[in-house]
């Protein structure tokens, strides 16, 4: 047991400070908002087009559906004028699915807004989320469940994953929402007690992901049911997460 104790000693405090403090350092592969910029994109090229594998680029309007990418990097290895590249930027988290449309020279998204006064007045200080795997392949589910460890202590904002819809204010979906899975979401979803939110995590819940079209699935949860927070990613990284759940809470400062 005197072992166990030193050892803690000499490891310190390992919650890391954000957001109060500065954000964790992300690996130099991460892959956060990409940026078009106007003046290398060739209007007449279709480079980026056409190797994206889900469509998330419109070479006409000159924008990427951040609901749909994957963040695979396919249209920034084939454009030949690297007009297109990922940034450092974690921050993705939107209140409209609109909103995740981005534009040529665009640097930064509307991010999440805060609930309204009355939502936050009930949700603001404390959280309980259903997380419900509908379809996904286990990328998302794992990211949002790194934020109960230790190193992130999630429980820490008031914020927490219940067993029963009936304990929750909310649920937390990842996945494509496959057939197989519908009839258990509805079920779950009208379990929540009133009043409720929904966050839609990752592409598939978003929009699909690399399934969408198939007939075995609806394509995204706001096929079914209203969503409040969209995160998108594939799978989105810990930090983009715990971001956008501390902005649906205006536990963030407006300009951070």
């Amino acid at each position: 047991m005197l072992k166990e104790i030193l050892t803690r000693l000499q490891q310190g405090k390992r919650t890391m400070k954000f957001p109060k403090g500065p954000s964790p350092v992300l690996p130099d592969r991460f892959r956060g908002l990409p940026v078009i910029s106007r003046e290398k994109c060739n209007p007449s090229c279709r480079a980026c087009s056409s190797s994206c594998p889900v469509g998330a680029i419109d070479p006409v309007a000159k924008t990427i559906d951040l609901g749909k990418c994957l963040f695979c990097t396919d249209c920034t290895q084939i454009c030949p004028t690297g007009a297109i590249m990922f940034t450092g930027d974690y921050r993705l988290a939107t209140r409209k699915k609109e909103h995740l449309l981005l534009r040529s020279g665009q640097k930064e998204l509307e991010l999440a807004a805060e609930l309204d006064r009355k939502m936050k007045r009930i949700f603001g200080r404390s959280l309980k989320l259903r997380v419900v795997s509908a379809g996904g392949c286990g990328a998302c589910e794992a990211d949002v469940n790194v934020l109960n460890t230790i190193g992130w202590d999630l429980g820490r904002f008031g914020i927490g994953y219940v067993a029963s819809p009936r304990h929750a204010d909310g649920i937390l979906v990842t996945g494509p929402v496959s057939k197989n899975m519908e009839l258990a979401l509805q079920k779950t979803w009208d379990s929540v007690p009133e009043p409720k939110i929904v966050i839609a995590v990752g592409a598939c819940a978003i929009a699909g992901g690399p399934y969408a079209g198939h007939k075995q699935v609806l394509g995204g949860v706001d096929c079914m049911i209203p969503v409040d927070l969209f995160i998108p990613g594939c799978p989105p990284h810990p930090l983009t997460i715990l971001d956008g759940l501390l902005r649906l809470m205006g536990k963030l400062e407006k300009n951070k």
